[in-house]
Formats: C-alpha cells, structure tokens, sequence
C-alpha cells in the first residue's frame, strides 16, 4: 500500500496533474484550482466597453505613396488593377519600400488593415525578378495559412509563380507532391512544416526570406520550439519578416536573435479598434441561451460570429441554434480541414448567417462585413479579446463587439 501511494505522489509535480499544468484538484490545493479556472478574472470588464467613433478609411490615414510608386512588375500592377486596389494602407504604405530594399522589418498593425499584401505584393516582386529566390511564410492556424495562399494566388495570377500549402488535417501526400514541382512560395503551419522537414521533404536551408505572421499568435499556441529550430537551419544571409497586431516582450528576444537591424512600423492607432463599438451583457447563467437567441433574432444581426471556449461547447451551441432555427455552423480543431473550410466559405458566402468558433478563429481571417462578434465565453486574456473584435469592423467599416457577462 506504501509503495502504491508513493507511485501516485510521483506522478504529480507540485499539485500538478500529469502531462499538464493543469493543478491536481485535491482538498489541498481546491482553492488554488478554483482560482485558476475563473475565466478572465485577469481582465477588468469594462475594458470591453467602449463607443466607436466615425469610421475612418484606413486608406486616408498619411498615404505618401500610390501602388505605381513601388515599381512592381508589370503583372503585379496588373493584377491589382483586376482585384481593384487602388491605394495601399497605412501598413503597406509604410513597409513595402522597407521591404523592396532588402530590409528586415518588424509589421505592427490593427488587424483588418491589409498586413497580408504589405509582404506578400514585394515578395512576388522580388520573386518574379529572380525565380531562385524562395520563401517560406509561417502561419499560426491552417486557415490563416489558407487565406494567405488564396491571396498569393490572386496577386501573381499569369506570373508563372507557384505556391505549396503544407498543413495538418489534408493529405501529406499531395503536399509532397506540390514541394516536387519546386515552388517558389511555402506557406505552412509550424507542426506540418517540422514534419515534412524531418521526412526530408522540405529543406529549410533553402528559403531566402522567411515570414512570421501572427507570431504573437504561435508562441501563445505553444510553437516557439519549432519557430527556433526553422530558424536556426534558415541561410544566415536572408531576409526576415515578422507581422502581428502586437508583439508581447517574449518576441522581442526572438526578434534580437534573429533579425539583422529591423526596421520597426508601427501603424496600431489603439489596442481595439477605434471603429468597434464594445459592450457587455449582464446576464444570469440560466437564462444566457435565451437572451443569446433572442439577440441573434434582431434584424440588425446579419452576420455574427460567436466566440466560445471550448470546442464541446462550441459544437453544442451551433447544434442549439440550428435547431432553434438560425443559420448557424462551427469551427473548431477537432473538425476536419475540409469540414472547417466548408464552414468557413458558408459563412463567407452568406449560406449561413451565424459561424461559432473558437479561439481558432480569432486570428487573421479575413472575412467581409461581418456585422458582430459576440464573446458568448468571457476570453482567457485581453489579448485574446482583442483578436476576436478585430474579425468586425475591418478596412475601417463599422463593427460591434459584444461580451456576455454573468450578473
């Protein structure tokens, strides 16, 4: 009996349960349990009370230069013309020249304010003008990762470039086959990338330029291990991009390791978005579903997307709103990436008018005229907060946020 209570006690560290830091709930350390399963207790709420002012035009703030000022190749110039772009962003605006000289640079800006072109338009660029130039761009999440590719595609469309997207949740197989044809742009998730990487499918040694997006984003997922290792195997002589809404103090160690003197832009004009107006919903736990339906019944709600914390949770309200009669669907990770991607172009083509989702969701999706985001969970961090209220009011339209509060 001693020795059998001595294994259990070994296989606790500290109170905490195995293969977790998730504590050991015991009469001990309940207390201590409790006050770690609060959820946002960090986080003052009325933080997530603010008016929006007038929606400004991302594009009129301090523009110094047209698209034609860069001196992009012809089909680049082209292709913009076709999509309609017409005027660069603040962000493109002040990072494109940067970048188009070689430069390494840290991009800070809002999300919805068009970070992905400020690397991607320079990068095709450079790219067409020397075909041997090869970039690795790394994403947080399979569907950043996704749209990212679906944005190259649209900007060298007739420029003889190719793009390989290598991410979980869709067949290795094809991936490898798509490395195979040599492609100029690998845009993945850190997980696939290491492991096409240790099948000795994909060499890191071969990417000139590499680019981190969202990597606020992939250090909170866990990834600053694999983002290292990719890294350290990179050419030493490159050029390296980091991109995010915010950078918290543990990149900048990264940023000292691993850029050589970047140029920094900072183009954030608050923490959320001036254009959102946030509020909070007191309301007493049994009656929230109620309230939730009754809310999403306004004619005002046309396109909502609602945040909850865990992915059971998610499943089963979108279950519950279907039922009730509302146009709803899920994302989560325990989806499929077909399955994840059908919920995502429903929702972006208007199929359904409600999309529930995890934290999967909050970052970088790129979503038009989504009318509200409603934290049906209070968010474990401010930060978390602010990724999910950037999916509305983005490019400077008008948004509003709402975060359900228990009375």
């Amino acid at each position: 009996m001693k020795q059998f209570k001595s294994k259990r006690k070994r296989s606790f560290n500290n109170g905490f349960s195995r293969n977790s830091r998730r504590p050991y709930c015991n009469k001990k350390n309940l207390k201590f349990y409790s006050k770690k399963k609060v959820r946002g207790k960090e986080i003052d709420i009325q933080r997530f009370v603010q008016k929006a002012i007038s929606p400004i035009a991302p594009n009129s703030i301090e523009i110094r230069n047209s698209f034609r000022d860069f001196n992009f190749c012809q089909g680049i110039n082209q292709n913009l013309t076709t999509i309609g772009f017409t005027s660069p962003t603040s962000i493109q605006d002040q990072s494109i020249k940067h970048i188009m000289s070689g430069r390494d640079l840290v991009g800070l800006a809002n999300t919805g304010t068009g970070k992905t072109a400020a690397f991607l338009l320079p990068l095709i660029d450079k790219c067409f003008k020397n075909k041997n130039q090869k970039v690795l761009i790394i994403a947080p999440t399979r569907e950043l990762a996704q749209q990212i590719d679906q944005e190259f595609k649209k900007f060298s469309s007739n420029m003889r470039l190719y793009s390989a997207i290598c991410v979980g949740g869709i067949s290795i197989f094809k991936q490898i086959s798509d490395l195979k044809r040599n492609p100029n742009f690998v845009i993945g998730t850190p997980g696939r990338l290491k492991d096409l990487n240790k099948r000795s499918r994909l060499s890191f040694s071969i990417f000139q330029n590499i680019i981190l997006d969202e990597i606020d984003r992939m250090l909170d997922m866990g990834f600053i291990e694999e983002i290292r290792q990719i890294l350290a195997e990179l050419p030493q002589k490159r050029q390296s991009l980091f991109f995010s809404a915010t950078i918290p103090p543990k990149i900048e160690t990264l940023i000292k390791q691993f850029l050589q003197d970047p140029v920094t832009i900072k183009t954030t004009t608050s923490e959320t978005p001036t254009n959102v107006d946030q509020d909070i919903i007191k309301v007493e736990a049994s009656k929230k579903l109620d309230h939730l339906k009754n809310l999403l019944s306004k004619e005002s709600l046309k396109k909502v997307l609602i945040f909850s914390e865990t992915k059971r949770d998610v499943e089963k309200l979108s279950k519950n709103l279907t039922i009730s009669g509302f146009k709803a669907d899920s994302i989560h990770s325990n989806k499929r990436q077909n399955q994840r991607q059908k919920a995502l172009t429903r929702f972006k083509e208007n199929q359904v008018q409600i999309l529930v989702a995890t934290d999967v969701a909050a970052r970088g999706l790129d979503i038009n005229n989504i009318s509200h985001v409603i934290n049906y969970t209070v968010p474990q961090t401010y930060n978390d907060y602010i990724h999910r209220i950037g999916r509305t009011g983005r490019f400077g339209q008008k948004g509003i946020a709402l975060t359900f509060i228990n009375n």
